[in-house]
């Protein structure tokens, strides 16, 4: 039936051209013939890798973007065999980055390469940046550079989001698909005059409809309404420039059994309700004085305040997180060949939490604050010759009011040999202090007890990695092959045990030595001028000892496959993307004899296969696309433990390792308007 719809679909967008007037590439008014001269060699790339930058870092641009429905951060990355996004849990909605096989809270988050969505953000922090409001995502693996802080340890994550100061336009988006979600985006620009001007970011989410197609009571997907919207403004003058926003947020996330559902057990019905208020400053100066040799004094306000009250049935977690950073920067290239980059930073947080971890309507919410204020100095050489040797050494202090000291050494390397090779490697240790409740409190949905350890220390860990790139021309076209390797080893790292007791949740430090590989290789060939294909496949061995002894980390897949086509014929006025991924087997947290002598879940889920696919049609001002998700409609059979006694003892919607939802079929268009 899906298959009859986009057929359908396909149809009229052939006949759209004569629907809205001609308006297509081939048929344009005198302002676009006067471009009918240039000639197109090569179809943009969706991801770059520099190779004038020392670090291994990808930049993943708005064409790669738009080839799935990018509706938010945690939707971006279908096509990126780097970085997966899983739910951490069948309930909330709750997502999380992986890279190099570890969880998101060892990924540095960055907006405009500021330190961002950390803390009680972190949850949900992936569907609070609307796809349409990025202009470019940054992903940096291994340990990356200094100047942003501490805390990276197997990565960092840029997203730079649309400038106010480039060309104007006027843009609109909406997407619906047919479990009821929809959305709509809107964003503009104006120079005010040569060196001022402004920029408006507005979206709008909401499910219009709740579903349980497993027919086990619960919500298959969260209902979420959100709102978010973003102000910016931007001076460019000759030797001062200054860049200013506001954003905020307001999303209701609700959940749990199915309004739907009559519970007959003699208990109300079980809820989840996720209320969010969220807002975000930040101001960037830098004053050029030596334009010659890019030397510069920058200086870096941001600031946020975010109000989460939540419940999980009778559980209460309500949390107020403030934070402010400052960082101010120096930067001169000595010559061609020496650069300094020198600073000073301060980041200062304030939690301020109320929670009630039981199901007892008697019992008080008791209080809790945790306040850090860390300040720190770094110094970063870069050595250039002539972009053949890259060498880029870096080093930090900081003081925690909480933890005390840390120092970060950091290098990366790499020689360009011919334009056809290239070789990096990189070291570099990384930091965090740990708020346990505030970025874990998604497990509160289930019966698990949370115990949390009196003692628990930062966590800290060495990375290192080395890896290559490969330009083989191959008739007449190039076959660029990369293949990296990178080992991160933990001095010492908290961990979440659910093995020892499959009752609770255990948040401790490893007694032991905890360590994770990763080695990846990636080809891209185009086949044609307008067909590119892409695969790559990934091997994760993440072990971890919870006192017993080193074993592999609970729901994080050995393996990973990525085939994925680009097919753009006609200069691009037709898109096709197809994406297949093939998501390894791994271990579950150790499961419990059930009262009638079964396990409670299998020991291992399988090796399981999702297929995402999207068709657009571009115009000169519009695009039309239709697309689906895990087209091979499978779904993680038994989701929600013990889902038809949420109050009992046995409940457990934290086992999660595949998608809940079935194929989603989806349509929405782009608008965009320029001054030309």
């Amino acid at each position: 039936m899906h298959l009859r719809y986009i057929i359908v679909f396909c149809a009229i967008l052939t006949f759209l051209p004569t629907i809205a007037g001609n308006d297509t590439p081939e048929s344009q008014d005198s302002t676009f013939h006067e471009l009918e001269s240039v000639t197109i060699t090569a179809r943009p790339k969706g991801v770059l890798k520099p190779i004038g930058r020392a670090d291994n870092t990808h930049i993943i641009t708005t064409s790669e973007l738009r080839r799935a429905a990018c509706c938010n951060l945690g939707e971006s990355f279908t096509t990126n065999p780097s970085v997966d996004v899983s739910y951490n849990d069948a309930a909330t909605g709750a997502r999380q980055i992986k890279l190099l096989g570890l969880s998101g809270a060892y990924v540095q988050m960055l907006t405009e390469n500021y330190p961002n969505f950390r803390g009680a953000a972190s949850p949900y922090g992936l569907g609070y940046v609307p796809g349409t409001w990025m202009q470019s995502i940054q992903v940096s693996k291994g340990a990356s550079s200094v100047k942003n802080g501490y805390e990276s340890m197997s990565g960092q994550i840029n997203i730079e989001f649309k400038k106010p100061q480039a060309e104007e336009e006027i843009a609109a988006n909406a997407y619906i698909d047919h479990t009821g979600r929809m959305e709509a985006n809107a964003n503009a620009n104006m120079h005010i005059n040569q060196r001022l001007s402004t920029g408006l970011l507005l979206h709008y989410e909401n499910t219009l409809a709740s579903h349980d197609n497993n027919n086990d009571g619960f919500m298959d997907m969260p209902s979420v309404r959100q709102y978010s919207g973003m102000n910016r403004w931007a001076w460019m003058g000759d030797n001062y420039v200054f860049q200013a926003g506001i954003k905020f947020l307001d999303e209701k996330r609700t959940s749990g059994q199915s309004p739907h559902h009559t519970p007959t057990d003699g208990h109300q019905r079980y809820t989840i309700g996720i209320d969010t208020r969220r807002w975000e400053a930040f101001t960037k100066n830098a004053y050029i004085f030596d334009k010659e040799h890019d030397g510069n004094v920058a200086l870096i306000l941001s600031g946020s305040y975010h109000d989460m009250d939540s419940h999980y049935g009778l559980k209460l977690y309500d949390v107020t997180q403030g934070n402010l950073y400052a960082s101010l920067m120096f930067e001169r290239k000595f010559n061609r060949m020496h650069s300094l980059s020198t600073g000073l930073s301060f980041n200062y947080d304030h939690y301020d939490q109320s929670m009630r971890l039981t199901h007892s309507p008697t019992e008080q919410p008791h209080s809790a604050k945790e306040i850090e204020g860390v300040g720190g100095a770094y110094l970063q050489y870069t050595l250039n010759l002539d972009t053949k040797l890259l060498l880029m050494l870096g080093l930090r202090y900081d003081h925690s009011s909480v933890s005390g000291s840390m120092v970060t050494p950091r290098m990366h390397i790499k020689w360009n040999p011919t334009s056809l090779l290239s070789l990096h490697a990189s070291a570099g240790r990384g930091f965090r202090n740990t708020h346990v409740m505030a970025e874990y409190n998604y497990l509160l949905a289930s019966s698990r007890s949370i115990i949390i350890a009196p003692d628990l220390h930062r966590e800290c860990a060495w990375n290192f990695g080395i890896g290559t790139n490969l330009a083989i021309p191959v008739s007449g076209r190039t076959l660029d092959f990369s293949a990296e390797y990178y080992y991160t080893d933990f001095s010492n790292q908290l961990v979440v045990d659910l093995d020892s007791d499959p009752h609770s949740a255990i948040f401790k430090n490893s007694p032991g030595k905890s360590y994770s590989h990763t080695l990846q290789i990636e080809a891209s060939y185009p086949i044609l001028s307008d067909l590119n294909l892409t695969a790559a496949y990934r091997y994760t061995d993440v072990k971890v000892d919870f006192g017993h002894g080193l074993t592999s980390k609970p729901l994080t897949g050995r393996s990973k496959t990525l085939i994925s086509a680009s097919y753009g014929p006609n200069m691009g006025i037709w898109q096709f993307d197809v994406t297949l991924a093939v998501n390894g087997g791994a271990r579950m947290p150790s499961p419990y004899i059930s009262a009638d002598g079964q396990q409670s879940w299998p020991g291992r889920y399988h090796t399981f296969c999702q297929l995402s696919a999207q068709i657009t049609r571009n115009f000169r001002r519009w695009a039309v696309y239709i697309g689906g998700e895990n087209l091979t409609n499978y779904r993680q059979r038994t989701p929600i433990i013990g889902a038809s006694d949420p109050w009992g003892d046995s409940f457990d919607a934290t086992m999660i390792y595949a998608p809940v939802h079935g194929a989603i079929i989806y349509a929405g268009f782009r608008f965009t308007l320029k001054k030309y």
